[in-house]
């Protein structure tokens, strides 16, 4: 309404139309505020009941035979797909549909868990959660639907962490794990661009929160990153890291400029990423750091810098505020972590204090101005 208000003004400067003409414009239109509370409840609904489903599988239902718990939970998630798309094909809202396909995405791992119990397959296996995610990513697809994707990359996402972290001994090979993952994020996103928007903004909001948190990671001091690294790599990880590139090439050749640029700084941020781990620290790194471990911290705030401007920019640009929002927090805690790991022996409490909030203040104004000055450039 604001912007209409503005846009009647300028007509009216510009004589296009007069002040009667633009009163009756604005008289059409009045602004309103709605809070989408049965949407809020739908989905609150629907993410209770599946979380309720998992929960029961896991208190193993003993009075139940596997087998009958495997088909009441099998027969759950089967109503709920086909109810789901029964109501899709009479034209239900939105919002019903959506909240009815996240309980089936929700079910589905249910689903999975039991039949893991049902093979005596102990329950903490990190590659049950990559099943119920691959399984929810099958049923976006085929329902093309974004309640169910923004669930399997979310599935997915704790997938490769949970994973990572239980095959490797250092956060290293999690760092690049989640760039690669972010990467591939982001050249699905570019692969979708055209043909399915909205599962590309999903895709975007996934690969940039992926790489902002690989690239915080890294700048965070790391003794010993570089050979853990190397001892993690092996012959499926390089293969999934391959995968990975090719995948960025078929975004570098079909998608648009905006998402190539996307793509080739998702690739900038994970090299960056590499480059800190290699880049050693010395021993007593965060009792007594050394200048090579002050630069090195200022260059991987540098890097997350650069990184959190580059996502807003690009949610900026897209007008997606996630992207904005994902952007400032990454900002705020890299510099965080950065004055209380490496600066804090330097600086004692209060200096560090102050010096935390003018690098916070000062970040923000910058921040902020590169973003209105993006916004006024559009």
């Amino acid at each position: 309404m604001s912007w209409l208000t503005d846009q009647v003004a300028a007509w009216e400067a510009d004589g296009l139309l007069d002040r009667d003409q633009g009163r009756q414009v604005l008289a059409r239109y009045e602004a309103g505020r709605r809070v989408p509370v049965a949407r809020l409840m739908l989905a609150l609904g629907a993410c209770f009941a599946g979380v309720g489903a998992i929960w029961l599988v896991a208190a193993n239902l003993e009075s139940l035979s596997p087998t009958a718990r495997l088909l009441l939970v099998g027969a759950a998630w089967l109503a709920a797909l086909v109810g789901g798309e029964v109501l899709a094909t009479r034209g239900t809202g939105a919002a019903r549909v959506g909240a009815v396909r996240l309980l089936t995405a929700l079910l589905v791992g249910a689903v999975v868990f039991q039949a893991a119990q049902s093979l005596q397959v102990p329950a903490w296996e990190p590659w049950l959660v990559g099943c119920w995610g691959g399984a929810a990513l099958v049923h976006a697809y085929a329902s093309r639907a974004v309640a169910p994707l923004v669930l399997a990359t979310l599935t997915l996402a704790t997938y490769v962490v949970w994973g990572t972290l239980d095959a490797a001994l250092s956060p290293a090979p999690l760092v690049v794990a989640l760039g690669a993952a972010g990467l591939a994020a982001v050249a699905l996103a570019a692969v979708h661009e055209e043909r399915a928007p909205a599962f590309a903004a999903v895709w975007r909001t996934t690969g940039a929160g992926l790489l902002l948190v690989s690239v915080v990671v890294a700048a965070v001091p790391l003794d010993g990153g570089w050979t853990d690294l190397r001892t993690w790599l092996s012959g499926p990880v390089v293969a999934v890291l391959a995968a990975v590139v090719l995948l960025v090439g078929a975004a570098v050749l079909t998608g648009g400029r905006l998402a190539r640029g996307e793509v080739l700084g998702g690739a900038t941020v994970l090299a960056g990423s590499v480059l800190l781990l290699a880049w050693q620290v010395s021993a007593d790194a965060v009792v007594s750091p050394s200048v090579a471990d002050l630069v090195r911290a200022l260059s991987g705030l540098t890097l997350c810098a650069a990184a959190a401007v580059a996502v807003a920019v690009s949610g900026t640009v897209r007008e997606q505020r996630t992207l904005v929002a994902l952007g400032t927090t990454a900002l705020v805690v890299a510099t965080t972590l950065q004055a209380f790991t490496v600066f804090a022996p330097v600086l004692e409490g209060a200096w560090l204090f102050l010096v935390l909030g003018v690098a916070l203040a000062g970040a923000g104004l910058t921040f902020d101005r590169t973003r209105r000055q993006v916004a006024a450039a559009l």
